[in-house]
């Protein structure tokens, strides 16, 4: 894989760069509704094969993903949580 097949992969989808697993699967069910033979757009027969190809891309190189549990991270995926930990302390004891 490379990283045009990658970008070509998130285009076919039209996902950005920073998306979900779940968010892939999630597009992928919908195309795959909107474009199946049986049932969806019969103008172009090849687009369901692209589609299920991409989805093998992005499925591949998500499975191969290493995953961060750092803090950086965390803060990064939650920044709810970086607020709450900056601000829940009390330094004047009014709580």
């Amino acid at each position: 894989m490379t990283f045009e097949v990658l970008q070509q992969a998130l285009k076919t989808f039209g996902l950005s760069d920073r998306v979900s697993l779940r968010q892939i699967k999630t597009r992928h069910r919908e195309l795959v509704k909107r474009f199946h033979p049986d049932g969806g757009d019969p103008d172009d027969p090849e687009q369901i094969r692209r589609i299920n190809a991409a989805y093998q891309v992005l499925s591949e190189y998500c499975s191969g993903y290493k995953f961060s549990f750092s803090r950086e991270e965390f803060f990064e995926q939650i920044p709810e949580e970086r607020l709450r930990e900056q601000f829940s302390s009390d330094p004047w004891g009014t709580r």
